[in-house]
C-alpha cells in the first residue's frame, strides 16, 4: 500500500466477549448459525490485523446470532452488556475503533431504552439489527416506534443478516452465511421496502451488507412486485430508487461478480469497505485487502481504498479525525 493512501474505514467488523459467547452457548448456540466454531477476538489482535492491512478505523458490532435468545430481561442485560464492552474498547484505542450499539428486539420498549443509553451516554456511532428476531422482520409493524426514534436522532443503522426461522429446513444441514445470510439479507430490506419503512424514515442512514446480498439480482423484481401489489394509499418511490439511497459495505467474497453486481444498481458513493473480521478469520481479511487495492476502481477513484474511505467519513463525521 502507498504510503499516502488512506486508511481503510471499516464499518463490517465484529467483537465478542466470554460472557457473551457463554451465554450465546448456554442459549444453545453452540455452533453459531452452523460454523464450526466462535471466534476469539481481541483488540490487540484485531488492532494487528488492521496495521497489517492498512485500515484506519473499524466500526465494532456484535455479529449473528445477537443477544436476544428468547427472554426479553436477559436480552435488555446482554445489550447493555456487550454495548459497555464494545464503548469501552473505542475509549481506550481513541480513533481506531467505534460502535454500532446492540438493540435488545423484538422487545420494543427494552430497545427504545437502550437507543436513548447508547447514544446519550455511550456515544455510539450507530445501531446494529439484525434481519429478524425470531421470525420478527425488520419491516414489522410492531417496530415502528424504534424507526422513529432511530430516524429522529439521524441514526447510522447497520444490518446484520442471521439465520432465518425455517433454516433447519432450507439450510440443508449448511452453514447458514453461505446462502442463508444473503438471502435474509434480501428478504428483510424487501420487508422495509414493502411496508414503506424506508419511505417514511429519510433521515436515516442504512448499511446493507455483503454488496447487498441478493438484492442486485432481484432489485428489478422486487420493483415489479412493488408496483403492482403497493395499496394505492402507499405508493411512493419504487425499490429501484429507494434501494439507491441505501449503503452498501463490501464484506465477503465482493470481487470478481457481486461488486459488479451491485454497482449496476447504486452509484459508486454508496459503497462501503467491510472486513466482517473477527468471524472472518485473519489471512481472509488480508486476502480480501490485497484484491481490492489491486482492482480499478470506478471512474476518476484513486482506488477502492480512497473512494469507500471518504464515503464512510461521509456518514460517520466522527471518524474525520
Amino acid at each position: 500500500m502507498p504510503s499516502e493512501a488512506p486508511g481503510y474505514l471499516d464499518v463490517h467488523a465484529h467483537f465478542v466477549t466470554d460472557s457473551y459467547v457463554r451465554q450465546a452457548r448456554e442459549a444453545g448456540h453452540e455452533l453459531p448459525d452452523g460454523v464450526p466454531a466462535w471466534p476469539s477476538w481481541s483488540a490487540k489482535a484485531h488492532l494487528e490485523l488492521m496495521d497489517r492491512c492498512g485500515i484506519e478505523t473499524s466500526m465494532l458490532s456484535v455479529s449473528s446470532p445477537g443477544i436476544h435468545f428468547g427472554d426479553d430481561t436477559a436480552a435488555r442485560r446482554l445489550a447493555r452488556e456487550v454495548n459497555e464492552a464494545g464503548a469501552e474498547t473505542v475509549r481506550e484505542h481513541p480513533g481506531r475503533f467505534g460502535l454500532f450499539a446492540s438493540l435488545p428486539l423484538p422487545d420494543v420498549d427494552g430497545a427504545l431504552e437502550e437507543i436513548a443509553y447508547a447514544f446519550d451516554t455511550l456515544d455510539a456511532d450507530g445501531v446494529v439489527l439484525e434481519t429478524n428476531t425470531h421470525g420478527t422482520y425488520l419491516g414489522n409493524s410492531r417496530l415502528e416506534p424504534v424507526w422513529a426514534e432511530l430516524d429522529r436522532r439521524g441514526a447510522v443503522v447497520f444490518l446484520h443478516p442471521t439465520s432465518p426461522v425455517c433454516w433447519e429446513q432450507s439450510a440443508l444441514g449448511r452453514p447458514r452465511p453461505m446462502v442463508e445470510f444473503v438471502f435474509d439479507t434480501a428478504r428483510t430490506v424487501t420487508d422495509l421496502l414493502m411496508s414503506g419503512t424506508l419511505d417514511r424514515y429519510r433521515d436515516l442512514t442504512v448499511i446493507v451488507p455483503h454488496c447487498g446480498g441478493a438484492l442486485p439480482v432481484l432489485a428489478d423484481r422486487i420493483d415489479g412486485f412493488m408496483r403492482m401489489f403497493m395499496p394505492q394509499d402507499q405508493e411512493g418511490p419504487g425499490a429501484l430508487d429507494q434501494l439507491g439511497r441505501l449503503y452498501y459495505d463490501l464484506a465477503g467474497p465482493a470481487l470478481p461478480r457481486q461488486l459488479p453486481a451491485l454497482l449496476s444498481l447504486v452509484g459508486a458513493d454508496r459503497i462501503l469497505y467491510g472486513s466482517d473480521h473477527c468471524w472472518t478469520p485473519a489471512a481472509g481479511v488480508e486476502a480480501h485487502v490485497a484484491g481490492l487495492d489491486a482492482a480499478p476502481a470506478p471512474g476518476a477513484a484513486a482506488s477502492w481504498r480512497a473512494l469507500t474511505t471518504e464515503n464512510a467519513r461521509r456518514i460517520l463525521p466522527r471518524t474525520n479525525f
